[in-house]
């Protein structure tokens, strides 16, 4: 089946300011640039001279659509005070890569060129300041840039990572930025609303593998996609997120704690095991209903003219209906895969499991893609959300879930 969800437009009509300061990190700058030109934003990149050795202006130019600032003396403005103007219509400055000395230039308040001057003149209050450090890791170690980064962050700025790999000096460790898509990622949630700021989140995704043998089993079609979706969705809206994923090779979203797990009955302890403290749980999941009584220690092998094996199913443990019936249970949200009849099967579902909402969406139409149609169902009727690709969804269950929790008496 085709993807039809066109692309989402995170950052349409935001205006980033992009900072570049001197390291090898600025080549990642470019594809930054591209990425946050892609989600919607408008970019306007701001180089030290040190950036400007490692990546040329005219790059950054072709790929911002933008003039290049690089000297706070620039004549082209009108008012000739580049510092105050670059940032009066900007919604954040984004340093990436900021260096260690560029760091304790922000630390101290010095403001020797274009780019610092900027930092130190936007309006704090409307324009936050993001920083993506750079470095080798043993800089980035040093007490001395740990006492920077807690200056900065204390005075309100937002570090996004560093990452940790290989460094482009041969070394391997802390200090390397965050690749652009990551970037890209912490970017959007910054600007999300922390609808579920305080929450902790627990969210079930992906499928379960039922072993027959040591080779073969029963599972499904599940991709996992939407459950990692709310996952990150959750983590977005400033909640403390656990995710417990069955069988599925997807990338787990920044900032989640994730649990692999392969059986319905390890993600029902999983789940139980993760529980205490938690304030929601989002069975976003396809569990087997059923599985293998007896499986067998060794693979089951055909011969010609054996009748084939019989197997004898005995039923999964039901993880949704047991945290529904637990005396302090978190706010319980259900998800009905069917394939026909769905507001009906859905309908019934929520009844039996005890939960004030479940999602429905027919799972034939959805495994495997990256766009969904839903339907939220709860005791007052039922909310139809148009088809869109599955974070533009998650994000809107997640104001939903929100919605609830705010109205639940205190």
């Amino acid at each position: 089946m085709t993807d039809t969800a066109p692309p989402r437009a995170d950052l349409a009509g935001r205006h980033i300011v992009l900072g570049l300061t001197g390291g090898i990190a600025c080549y990642k700058a470019a594809e930054l640039t591209r990425l946050l030109h892609k989600a919607g934003a408008t970019v306007q990149v701001v180089m030290t001279q040190a950036a400007e050795r490692f990546i040329g202006a005219v790059t950054m130019q072709a790929l911002s659509g933008r003039p290049v600032t690089t000297d706070q003396w620039d004549a082209r403005e009108p008012n000739n005070m580049a510092h105050i103007n670059l940032t009066r219509d900007a919604d954040a400055v984004l340093v990436a890569p900021a260096s260690a000395d560029f760091i304790a230039k922000l630390a101290r308040g010095q403001a020797d060129d274009l780019l610092s001057l900027a930092c130190l003149a936007r309006p704090i209050a409307r324009c936050p300041l993001l920083v993506a450090p750079a470095m080798n890791r043993e800089m980035w170690a040093h007490p001395a840039t740990q006492r920077n980064v807690a200056q900065i962050a204390a005075d309100g700025a937002t570090l996004l990572g560093p990452d940790s790999g290989d460094q482009a000096c041969g070394e391997v460790g802390d200090g390397r930025m965050l690749e652009p898509d990551d970037l890209l990622g912490e970017v959007v949630a910054f600007f999300q609303p922390k609808l579920l700021a305080g929450q902790t989140v627990l969210i079930t995704a992906g499928p379960t593998f039922e072993p027959i043998d040591p080779v073969r089993g029963i599972t499904n079609h599940s991709s996992g996609k939407m459950g990692f979706a709310i996952a990150r969705a959750a983590s977005e809206a400033g909640a403390e997120v656990t995710l417990v994923a069955g069988p599925v090779h997807l990338p787990t979203p920044r900032g989640v704690r994730r649990i692999d797990v392969k059986t319905a009955q390890q993600m029902h302890d999983a789940v139980l095991r993760a529980l205490p403290g938690q304030g929601v749980f989002v069975a976003t999941a396809a569990v087997a209903d059923w599985r293998p009584a007896a499986p067998s220690e060794t693979k089951i092998k055909k011969q010609r003219g054996d009748a084939p094996p019989s197997i004898s199913l005995t039923e999964s443990p039901d993880i949704l209906a047991t945290v529904a019936c637990l005396a302090d249970r978190p706010y319980c949200v259900g998800f009905a895969a069917e394939s026909h009849d769905l507001l009906r099967h859905a309908r019934e579902k929520r009844e039996r499991k005890g939960i004030p909402l479940i999602v429905a969406n027919l799972g034939p139409a959805t495994f495997g893609c990256d766009d969904n149609a839903v339907t939220l169902i709860d005791a007052d009727g039922e909310h139809e959300l148009p088809r869109a690709d599955k974070l533009t969804l998650a994000r809107a269950l997640v104001a939903e879930i929100a919605r609830r929790l705010a109205a639940q008496p205190r």
